[in-house]
Formats: structure tokens, C-alpha cells, sequence
């Protein structure tokens, strides 16, 4: 009787999970490419000839077309998070921190219209799915938006408790402009850019001022505060509203 070695068995099964898994990866990526080409109503046909498979060797990857859709809606979420990440976290003056995080969500459905399509509308799928691929790269987002808020709300003894509807608020702003500009394309990023972090900025102005504090948008600034810092340290320039 043959002996079965488990140690063997075990490292043949890892190599082929590893293998299907990098299968899978490239794939979603022949999809993405796919989707450039030929738009967000893409078939699998256009699918496999870009992969350069046929359709049944895509089957044996993933068990539907929602499948499918959901592994290029997880790829999607990571290149988006990949630019607005690095800018979320970025220190610096306030507008053009703001400015940065809009820029970096409108540069990613510029650079990828047809992707950000296929994800949105669903229409490539087959089968209703349980993973809400848009909404959970909102809520992503907005939680990061929303602890941003709330430690700045904080720094000035102010009540956060509406860090997080804010947070949504600004997420859903900024998604439904970029739905009309991919639309429209009246004009230019930047233009679009600059006009919500102007309204952006004067939301979080107006609610500062509220609390009595004026912040100059332009000057470097952080949630790390002393006393010093309140009223004219180096990082942050804080003006007595009724002198603003």
C-alpha cells in the first residue's frame, strides 16, 4: 500500500491555491482591460479573448459572472484607495490637504471611467449579489473622513458627535459631482476639484467659526496640538473671530 506523505500533500495544496489565486488576479486584470476597451457593458467574450482563454477556462476560475464582478469591484476598491489613502493621511494646510482628497477620487474615475461604470451600474452581473462593492468603498472612505473630522472637532473642544454624518454627507457630495462631470465633462478636474473644496472648506470654516475659531486654510496644520499652538504656534494660526 502506498504511503501518503501529509507534509507533501499539504505543500501541493498550497501551490495550487497560490496558483489559482494568481489565475484569479489575472483575469481580473484581462477584465479591467477588457472593460477599457469595450465599455462597461463588456461580455465574457470580450473577457476571454483579452485574458486569451476560452470562456470555460474563466468558469473554472470564478463560479459566475457575479463572481467575476465582485473580484474586479475588490481590484477597483484597492486602486482607489491606493491614490486617496496617501492623501487622507497627508499632513499640511487644511484647503489644500482638502484639495488633495478630492483630486485623488476624481483622478481615479478619470483615469478609469469605464471601470468605475461596470462597478457602479451592476449590469454585468448574473445574479443579484450580497457584497454592496460601491457602498463599502463609500463607508470606507467616510470613516476615514469622519475620524479625520472628529479629531479636529476635539483638538478645539468641540462636540464631534457630527463627524460622522458629515463624513457621509462630503463622500456623497463628491461622488454624485463626479457622477455628473464623467457625464458631462463641461470641465476641466481641476475646475471641478477647486469648486468642491470650496465648498468644502467653507462648511468647515462656517462650523469652526461657530465655536469661535477662525483657521487661516492656507497655514500647515494639526490635530497634535499644545497651548502654544492655539493661539500662534508655528503650525497652526488660530484668530479670535470677532479680530477675523
Amino acid at each position: 500500500m502506498a504511503r501518503t506523505v501529509k507534509g507533501g500533500t499539504d505543500a501541493r495544496r498550497e501551490r495550487w491555491k497560490g496558483h489559482r489565486e494568481a489565475r484569479r488576479a489575472e483575469f481580473v486584470e484581462a477584465t479591467i482591460r477588457a472593460v477599457a476597451k469595450h465599455g462597461p457593458d463588456v461580455g465574457m467574450d470580450e473577457i476571454a479573448a483579452e485574458a486569451g482563454v476560452s470562456k470555460p477556462v474563466l468558469y473554472r476560475h470564478f463560479a459566475d459572472k457575479s463572481d467575476l464582478y465582485l473580484a474586479v469591484g475588490r481590484r477597483g476598491t484597492e486602486m482607489l484607495m491606493d491614490k486617496m489613502g496617501p492623501a487622507i493621511d497627508l499632513d499640511g494646510p487644511i484647503r489644500p490637504r482638502i484639495q488633495g482628497i478630492v483630486d485623488a477620487y476624481l483622478s481615479v474615475i478619470e483615469e478609469h471611467p469605464n471601470l468605475y461604470r461596470f462597478v457602479v451600474r451592476k449590469s454585468f452581473t448574473d445574479r443579484p449579489v450580497e457584497q454592496d462593492v460601491v457602498n463599502e468603498d463609500k463607508q470606507l472612505i467616510a470613516a476615514a473622513l469622519a475620524r479625520l473630522l472628529g479629531d479636529y472637532l476635539r483638538a478645539f473642544d468641540m462636540d464631534s458627535g457630527g463627524a460622522e454624518p458629515w463624513a457621509h454627507a462630503l463622500v456623497g457630495m463628491v461622488q454624485n459631482a463626479g457622477d455628473w462631470w464623467l457625464d458631462r465633462q463641461s470641465m476641466t478636474r481641476a475646475s471641478l476639484s477647486d469648486y468642491l473644496t470650496t465648498i468644502i472648506w467653507h462648511a468647515i470654516d462656517g462650523l469652526l467659526r461657530s465655536a469661535g475659531v477662525a483657521l487661516d486654510p492656507e497655514a500647515p496644520l494639526t490635530t497634535e496640538f499644545t497651548d502654544g499652538d492655539r493661539h500662534e504656534g508655528p503650525r497652526l494660526r488660530v484668530v479670535d473671530v470677532e479680530e477675523a
